[in-house]
């Protein structure tokens, strides 16, 4: 017992500086996450579960929305890698997860969001925080 305490001490001594910028990012994000949920959540169109649209913004401005839509899933995918760590490490590793594949795009994600949101406590909690931000309630279709 003493000789594996001994193994783990070491360990964490030798990976120091690596514990202490993935407890750095873990916090950042928790703290990002707790800031932004709310603003987060009131800029969901109020229509955007009653039917799919097509982007404007893609039909104008093609590779801008190619290049917003690169950076927006390397964020996405980041906080989905950085979300699996905070399983293991302090943070909302689950949370993170969910905000990453929000983030990301996939096939099949617009159905995957709806089937979640279609959940009354998920819709009750989304819609009493669009309340605080003075927005009206989400319509599911």
């Amino acid at each position: 017992m003493e000789i594996l305490l001994e193994q783990i001490i070491d360990l964490v001594d030798e990976y120091k500086s690596v514990i202490f910028w993935l407890s750095l990012l873990s916090f950042l994000i928790f703290i990002f996450s707790l800031v932004s949920i709310k603003w987060l959540v009131a800029l969901i169109p109020i229509d955007y579960f009653v039917y799919k649209k097509n982007s404007k913004f893609k039909t104008k401005y093609p590779f801008t929305w190619l290049i917003s839509m690169i950076i927006k899933n390397i964020i996405g995918y980041l906080l989905i890698i950085g979300g699996m760590l905070m399983l293991v490490l302090p943070g909302q590793g689950l949370f993170t997860i969910f905000i990453g594949l929000m983030m990301s795009n996939y096939p099949g994600k617009y159905y995957i969001e709806k089937k979640i949101i279609a959940i009354p406590s998920i819709l009750k909690t989304i819609n009493w925080l669009r309340k605080q931000s003075n927005k009206e309630p989400i319509i599911i279709n």
